[in-house]
């Protein structure tokens, strides 16, 4: 039996900073038994001594992200007593911005949350790409500053939330075997369209989950391979002809295929610019 390694981390906020730097890590080691312990809005010495008194329980690495320094000493002495190796997991950064700066940190919990222009922004992307979601609401296509097009089950809705989180205004549209493509959809002339597809070996075995989950077991052309195969095939060509850059989707993770389109984007901006 492999022996089970704990990782403790402590926030003052959301905790959503730690947990993809831990995350991102942890990544790097695979086969290990890692069990993660997650402590957020730890603002007092309260809360504070409750998340030492799991890390005494299940002792392992600390990461933590807290701003208030009396919290910072009183962790590390407390993870120093016990003993375990902690650490600050935003220290480095936020040296080098000090220096790089020349300003102090003025050390205020979850200060990446608060309100400001960019979260309601980032607000207004979600509701923009909710309402433009599956084809809803082509009247206003134009409006997106991205557009994904392809077939059923090629990560079109959660890309596109994806990129609404990071304050993309996103728009989604299926294309459907045997129907025509969207007026609306080639009209548009503002948004960055891009075509999402995947293998048909792999569409399938989606598409078969899918059907699964939903209680269907007979074969349709929705999951026959020849059927599939053309209509891979159809969207593909369809990219092409209209000058739109795809991306293979068959093994890529959401934040994969959101970062190429967001190198896209950047790359349309700046040579419109």
């Amino acid at each position: 039996m492999s022996k089970a390694f704990h990782v403790h981390l402590v926030s003052d906020a959301t905790g959503e900073t730690l947990n993809a730097i831990a995350k991102a890590a942890l990544a790097q080691f695979e086969s290990v038994d890692v069990r993660e312990h997650a402590y957020m809005m730890v603002r007092s010495r309260r809360q504070l001594e409750r998340a030492v008194d799991h890390i005494r329980a299940e002792p392992g690495l600390v990461f933590f992200t807290l701003a208030s320094l009396d919290l910072r000493n009183e962790l590390t002495a407390q993870c120093a007593q016990i003993p375990v190796p902690c650490m600050d997991a935003l220290e480095g950064p936020v040296a080098a911005m000090r220096q790089f700066l020349g300003a102090a940190e003025t050390h205020r919990p979850g200060g990446q949350h608060e309100v400001d222009q960019r979260y309601l922004l980032r607000i207004e992307a979600l509701n923009f790409t909710i309402q433009h979601d599956d084809g809803q609401s082509l009247d206003t296509l134009n409006d997106a500053e991205v557009v994904l097009v392809g077939a059923s089950r090629t990560s079109k809705t959660p890309t596109c939330v994806y990129l609404a989180i990071r304050g993309v205004r996103c728009a989604n549209v299926p294309l459907v075997p045997g129907l025509p493509v969207p007026g609306a959809l080639l009209a548009a002339s503002l948004p960055l369209v891009v075509g999402l597809w995947a293998s048909p070996e792999r569409l399938i075995q989606v598409r078969r989950n899918r059907l699964t989950t939903m209680g269907e077991s007979r074969d349709t052309d929705y999951v026959e391979l020849e059927s599939v195969r053309a209509e891979v095939a159809g969207t593909r060509k369809l990219y092409d002809h209209h000058g739109w850059p795809s991306i293979d989707v068959s093994r890529r993770s959401i934040e994969e295929t959101a970062a190429a389109i967001l190198n896209l984007l950047a790359e349309r901006q700046e040579a419109r610019a």
